[in-house]
């Protein structure tokens, strides 16, 4: 799968049902010697500067299947992080 047709896909939590925004409005955190995706940061405010805002990390071992619109992920809120 290339990069450009995992960004437009939505984020979406087996767990509770809650659907968390687009894979383009996160941030991946790569793996710089082997390329590979280590997890995905989903912020929690919607807007311009990210500045201080409340943000989940999620690992790439919670995702559970990868769609054609969606990513589904298996996610815990005790989790959440705040940046």
């Amino acid at each position: 799968m290339r990069l450009s047709e995992f960004g437009s896909k939505e984020i979406v939590n087996l767990t509770d049902g809650r659907r968390w925004g687009l894979v383009e409005d996160s941030d991946l955190v790569i793996d710089e010697e082997t390329g590979r995706i280590h997890s995905i940061i989903v912020y929690e405010s919607k807007g311009l500067f990210r500045g201080k805002t409340n943000y989940i990390e999620i690992s790439w071992d919670s995702i559970r299947k990868i769609g054609d619109d969606m990513i589904i992920v298996e996610f815990e809120e005790k989790k959440r992080r705040f940046y």
